[in-house]
């Protein structure tokens, strides 16, 4: 277990790096993106980095692998999905360049569904149910999600910046993936399998938020309800965050290894 625990650490390190070089707009990272994109998309794209190195650095310092379930299945409905769109790309309009997308994301999908299975069968330590406010909290995210989701898979445009449309397919696949990261949560709902969610959320809040209020003076009048209701939500998920992580004493991180 101790091999797998350095692995998850390591590969937190990693990811925490290429949201680093997608944040800040390094080339030779932001290529690894399938076409170019915007400054705020890139800055999206660090954000999720920095959420899934959140968790994984967590889960690698604490040792609780019974936690790898959760991302696992994140990360498996992400790739999934991912993987059926630009499959769709390459064979059916035509642009081949996008091939080599659809079998990374098929070997990420295989890997991380051979990770679920095999994660299920390791206990979490006792630990206290996760927080009735946390659950309702999840509860909340799971249905935004959805529909947040599947309005980026018809490419309605929900973000406060334009979209490439490309790009709003596979930012909805990932929002439907985090969907059934906090699902899996919410359905099982212990404090252990709930930290990481929190700790992933914070990170992407802590990533956004910044920008997104430096963007209220010049933000285009037609997403300006777009940019009110997504800081809301970084805000409110923050501020959920920061209290049961940092302050509320029967779930305060301690980050016992």
């Amino acid at each position: 277990m101790k091999v797998i625990r350095y692995m998850v650490l390591f590969g937190g390190f990693i990811i925490a790096a290429m949201a680093l070089g997608f944040m800040f707009q390094i080339p030779f990272v932001t290529q690894l993106w399938p076409w170019p994109d915007g400054r705020y998309s890139y800055l999206f794209i660090g954000s999720i980095l920095a959420a899934v190195s959140a968790a994984a650095l967590w889960i690698g310092w604490t040792g609780e692998l019974g936690a790898l379930p959760a991302g696992s299945l994140n990360i498996f409905v992400i790739a999934l999905t991912t993987s059926m769109y630009f499959f769709k790309l390459a064979l059916v309009d035509g642009r081949s360049e996008l091939f080599v997308f659809g079998i990374v994301s098929s070997l990420i999908a295989l890997t991380s569904a051979g990770a679920f299975l095999w994660s299920r069968k390791i206990p979490l330590r006792e630990s206290l149910p996760t927080p009735a406010f946390v659950k309702v909290s999840f509860g909340i995210f799971v249905a935004a999600l959805i529909l947040a989701g599947g309005a980026l898979l018809l490419r309605v445009q929900i973000f406060p910046w334009t979209l490439n449309p490309d790009s709003s397919v596979i930012f909805g696949c990932i929002f439907l993936g985090d969907a059934f990261y906090f699902l899996y949560g919410l359905l099982r709902p212990q404090w252990n399998n709930a930290c990481g969610q929190l700790l992933s959320f914070l990170a992407y809040d802590l990533v956004l938020i910044v920008p997104f209020i430096g963007l209220f003076p010049s933000v285009k009048p037609g997403y300006m309800v777009n940019l009110i209701v997504y800081t809301a939500v970084l805000l409110y998920s923050a501020v959920v965050a920061v209290y049961y992580l940092f302050i509320h004493p029967p779930t305060r991180l301690r980050f016992k290894s």
